[in-house]
């Protein structure tokens, strides 16, 4: 019978194995995947993972161009796929209903490796973390993503740590959930928490000082301020306020906790910040707020290069799958980048990485079609003879 080839599965691609290898060290403990029932899992968790980190590295466009590739593409066929395919109903079902109990225990571990690997920025200012929310178009379909008529919309809630560049905490819920209330959940006590003009809300500004969580905020520039205390600023610099107060007005929304405001300028835009944080200068305050934009190029460059908004999943539980799952493979990007490159993550490098695995696939592929010529050639001159 004729040689055939080994499967990729068994042979080595070196860039696609790097990237994946932390996380063989945050599924140590990891709750196990059990099958329902008596049958026999057609797709292991295993099997799903990496179909979904291949999926957002590679930038398909959707569950069904996933598939496709899983099934004709020699690399996915064989080291990413399960060793007898998987149908779109099977694929569908394991997206919609398992895998979320491991994928955040892993996301979970990711984070603490990534904490120990990557350097720390920003340290002197403290434990800053971005917060904001983002709106996921949905199908009509999805009834649980309430937004308004004729349309349906989900929406993340997600802290970004600005020291260490990677995503922290997330929350999802309809297109109308309110993002105020998702701050207490994604703080912890002693971080400061960036935000826009979106989370100004008085009453949270004293909560928060309460619960000893530090904020940098955003306000409106006709919020009242009853001055407390004024404190001097440098006429040279880009600062033209810095005072405690009491922000809003009396008997209607006024903060019963007092807190700093800062008033700057840049490139001819006035910007008032509420902070509860004393201990930084003016200067210092302007610089964290001017950090939080890290989280919009994050939200942009993950819609844009990871696809997580190309829904391959329907249900509320199928979404949050995919979004964790394309944190995970961010983390996994972030740890990469910063142990081959020294960088942070960069659709260069993203780019680059797909590249070396293309071509790692074809030297594999030429390698093993060395003993295929070999063992025809013999066949054929035992043919002859």
């Amino acid at each position: 019978m004729p040689y055939t080839l080994n499967r990729l599965k068994n042979a080595t691609i070196p860039s696609f194995n790097q990237l994946i290898l932390p996380i063989n060290r945050a599924k140590i403990g990891m709750p196990p995947l059990k099958a329902r029932g008596y049958r026999p899992l057609k797709m292991t968790f295993d099997d799903q993972l990496k179909a979904l980190i291949f999926f957002h590295l590679e930038e398909h466009m959707s569950a069904q161009h996933l598939l496709q590739v899983l099934k004709e593409d020699d690399f996915a066929r064989n080291a990413i796929a399960p060793e007898d395919g998987i149908k779109k109903s099977s694929f569908a079902e394991a997206i919609n209903s398992r895998g979320l109990e491991q994928l955040s225990y892993i996301y979970q571990n990711l984070q603490a490796d990534a904490v120990s690997r990557l350097p720390k920025e920003h340290n002197k200012l403290g434990n800053l973390i971005s917060i904001d929310g983002s709106l996921i178009d949905a199908s009509l379909s999805m009834q649980w993503a309430d937004y308004r008529n004729g349309s349906k919309k989900a929406k993340i809630h997600i802290g970004f740590d600005l020291n260490h560049g990677i995503p922290r905490k997330i929350f999802l819920s309809d297109g109308k959930g309110g993002e105020r209330p998702f701050v207490s959940m994604i703080l912890s006590q002693g971080q400061t928490g960036v935000m826009d003009r979106g989370y100004q809300a008085h009453d949270l500004f004293d909560q928060w000082q309460e619960e000893r969580k530090y904020f940098v905020c955003r306000i409106k520039a006709s919020t009242a301020k009853y001055c407390i205390e004024s404190k001097c600023v440098n006429p040279d610099s880009n600062i033209f306020y810095d005072a405690i107060v009491l922000l809003g007005t009396p008997g209607v929304n006024q903060t019963k906790k007092p807190v700093r405001v800062v008033g700057y300028i840049v490139d001819g835009t006035n910007y008032w910040v509420a902070t509860s944080r004393y201990d930084l200068t003016a200067e210092q305050i302007a610089f964290i707020y001017k950090l939080r934009w890290d989280i919009e190029k994050v939200f942009a460059w993950w819609k844009r290069h990871l696809k997580v908004y190309h829904l391959i999943a329907r249900s509320e539980y199928g979404l949050m799958v995919q979004i964790l799952s394309g944190l995970i493979t961010y983390l996994l990007l972030a740890i990469y980048c910063r142990e081959q490159h020294n960088e942070k993550v960069s659709i260069k490098r993203v780019r680059e990485l797909r590249i070396k695995i293309q071509n790692e696939i074809r030297s594999t592929k030429v390698n093993n079609s060395i003993p295929n010529l070999m063992a025809q050639n013999i066949l054929n001159s035992y043919a002859k003879t």
